[in-house]
């Protein structure tokens, strides 16, 4: 189901239909299919926006909803030309939504049926910009898997790609359907055919064919039964007669049954830039590409597609007080998110040919759900000395500890604010500035590759932390944004993968420059809006404050922490030990049921989850109990031991076996009933 409707017109919304979903206003249908319905929807500010819901059956589905949180996510990656952005979505409502710019025209299969094949300028700009698309996509790490007509608008602006719904990142990792194919056979690349390796490379193969449609309206492999199809894709020629000789080379490129001889989308978008000048007989100088400037205003004069008019769409006035709603949205950030937890993504330029102002992004990894709060409340430690408690470990002298306070027996650094626990305020925010000395570039760097590296593994590396300084407040400053609406826990990830970061780096250069470096102070912030000189200010510290404080043998584990492990991951080598790690959980808790310890057994086998708290470099493992059969004070030991003794073998052996992993801490969790707090019953370090 493609989420930009059909033909721009909007239908009458049926009985049935909701008013508002997440924070737009519906006024009708753009189109409905085997996923869901498309409403057409407008924001507060008037924008047109295509809202997509999932049917009830198909949310009900776990690995549906899976698949579907992982469309936002790759969605969520991919901002470029000729795309049609994604701008807010609620995977884990009742009904699962996700909203876009509102795209407005055919289809191409629709343009070829009404007025026939691309021709002239427009068909150089069609190829253009599409391979434009494809090369953003692919430049985010992205493969598309489902280029087809039925997934390109032809807008009055330009062409759009769209409709991200079996998309997958670049590094194989998906959430799909063992044993079903993916994709529309004719625009089904080789390789797929025979491996089922779906990247890329396949992607350039259905974009041959695409713009070899639009030249001559026919498919290039032909019609007929899908295995017929798939033979000609795989053993004949393309049937290229009536695209233009300068394209058919391109096209010959793209169409290529070797997926190491095909052109990149990069190469494509080039070569057909310069097709698309020559059409405008545009001299060009020195035989190099076009600059994306000028290639974008070539696309719009070649760009030939009448425009629609929809007398259906009614935007209300744009209001007169943004400020006042930016601070009303800052307070609402603050303190829980905004509507209900709806997620809104960038948008860089208007790809779409409408107004688009909100940003923002979310991602989502591994097919655990995300965590139903954030952390509230105090992590409760388990008494020393019930039965089951941490389990001695060995020390390991490649992990020598740094002291608890690095600037311990420093004499009178530079730094004067130290026990200043006065608020960093916006006016000193927004007079920071960028990185100017080499030190001061130094922590830039640091503060950025550390929390780069937290927020990777729960795919949030698309919130990219800007650092600046200001030296009158001697204190360094750590932005994210803008994004208006993201979910509370990740806000949180960040607030503290940002402490983290910055209390490391100020402590280690107090360490080494006590009387030259004049920062100790750092504040993690929020903005929601470019141009924004207000921020949401999330956490704040100096770097005496003990962030490195590690007692040994007394980690303790907390619920922010908990709440960050919740978070699905998305690197490989933490699912596959969380995988091998629950189900290893799960056979030693059934192995003391059948030694006779008067244990039950858990209801199911998801009842166990382990996830990875980047910042704290820990496991956490927890149960849900909903029957209360695990709250006893022996059941609650067992558990906690056959975890540490079952997760410490793991983290241990991955760790010896491989030289990135830095997790060897962990620490147990149980959600009793229906409670959406879990109690933390026992933590423990695997190496000290």
């Amino acid at each position: 189901m493609s989420i930009a409707g059909s033909g721009g017109r909007v239908q009458p919304a049926r009985p049935g239909d909701p008013s508002r979903i997440g924070p737009y206003r519906i006024i009708g249908r753009l189109g409905s299919g085997g996923m869901g319905t498309v409403h057409a929807g407008l924001a507060a500010d008037g924008l047109r926006v295509a809202v997509k819901v999932i049917h009830p059956a198909q949310a009900e589905d776990p690995e549906f909803r899976a698949r579907f949180r992982r469309e936002v996510q790759l969605s969520a990656r991919v901002q470029g030309p000729c795309l049609v952005p994604l701008l807010a979505a609620d995977p884990e409502a009742v009904a699962p939504w996700l909203a876009t710019a509102y795209a407005p025209g055919p289809t191409l299969n629709q343009h070829l049926a009404e007025h026939g094949p691309l021709g002239g300028g427009t068909l150089y700009a069609f190829a253009t910009g599409t391979a434009q698309a494809l090369a953003s996509i692919h430049e985010a790490g992205v493969a598309h898997r489902d280029v087809k007509p039925q997934n390109v608008i032809l807008t009055p602006a330009g062409p759009r790609v769209l409709d991200f719904g079996i998309a997958r990142a670049a590094d194989g990792t998906s959430v799909t359907r063992t044993g079903v194919m993916t994709g529309t056979p004719g625009w089904i690349s080789p390789e797929y055919y025979r491996t089922s390796t779906a990247g890329p490379q396949g992607d350039m193969f259905a974009w041959g064919a695409l713009v070899a449609y639009a030249a001559t309206g026919r498919l290039p492999f032909g019609t007929g039964a899908p295995d017929a199809v798939a033979f000609r894709v795989m053993a004949g020629d393309p049937d290229l007669d009536g695209v233009p000789e300068e394209l058919r080379e391109i096209l010959r490129r793209a169409l290529a049954k070797d997926p190491s001889d095909r052109m990149t989308a990069v190469s494509a978008a080039e070569e057909c830039s310069l097709l698309l000048a020559s059409q405008a007989t545009q001299v060009l100088s020195g035989g190099g590409g076009l600059e994306p400037t000028r290639v974008g205003e070539l696309l719009t004069a070649e760009w030939n597609i009448p425009t629609l008019d929809d007398p259906t769409w009614h935007a209300p006035a744009p209001p007169s007080r943004r400020r006042a709603m930016t601070t009303v949205l800052v307070a609402a950030a603050v303190f829980g998110g905004i509507a209900g937890g709806v997620l809104a993504f960038p948008t860089s330029g208007n790809s779409s040919g409408e107004d688009t102002t909100t940003a923002g992004r979310t991602t989502v990894g591994r097919t655990t759900a995300y965590p139903a709060t954030g952390a509230n409340g105090t992590a409760q430690r388990s008494e020393a000395a019930e039965p089951g408690g941490a389990t001695e470990s060995p020390v390991d002298p490649r992990r020598a500890r740094v002291p608890a306070d690095p600037l311990a027996g420093v004499p009178n650094p530079a730094f004067t604010r130290a026990g200043d626990e006065s608020q960093p305020t916006s006016d000193e925010w927004s007079t920071s500035t960028v990185a100017s000395t080499s030190e001061e570039k130094g922590v830039e760097k640091a503060i950025r590759e550390q929390m780069t590296s937290m927020l990777a593994t729960k795919d949030m590396d698309f919130m990219e932390p800007k650092v600046t300084f200001n030296r009158r407040a001697q204190t360094v400053m750590v932005t994210g944004g803008p994004i208006s609406q993201i979910p509370e826990d990740h806000q949180e990830v960040f607030r503290r993968a940002g402490e983290m970061a910055a209390c490391t780096a100020l402590a280690h250069r107090l360490k080494g420059n006590p009387t030259t470096w004049p920062y100790g102070r750092f504040s993690v912030s929020w903005k929601l809006f470019d141009g924004d000189t207000e921020v949401s200010i999330l956490g704040f510290g100096e770097a005496t404050d003990g962030c490195y404080a590690e007692i040994a043998g007394q980690w303790q584990g907390d619920e922010s922490g908990m709440a960050t492990a919740e978070i699905p991951s998305s690197d490989r080598d933490e699912i596959r030990v969380a995988d091998a790690t629950d189900k290893a959980v799960i056979a030693a808790w059934n192995a003391r049921i059948a030694e006779g310890h008067g244990l039950e057994p858990f209801a199911t086998n998801d009842a166990i989850a382990l996830g990875f708290d980047p910042v704290e470099k820990a496991a956490y493992v927890w149960a849900r109990d909903p029957d209360g059969a695990l709250m006893g004070r022996a059941q609650r030991a067992n558990f906690q031991d056959a975890v540490s003794k079952t997760v410490c073998r793991s983290l241990t052996a991955e760790y010896n076996s491989n030289k990135t992993w830095n997790y060897t801490r962990w620490s147990v969790a149980v959600y009793e009933g229906n409670s959406r707090t879990p109690e933390l019953i026992g933590s423990g370090e695997c190496i000290r």
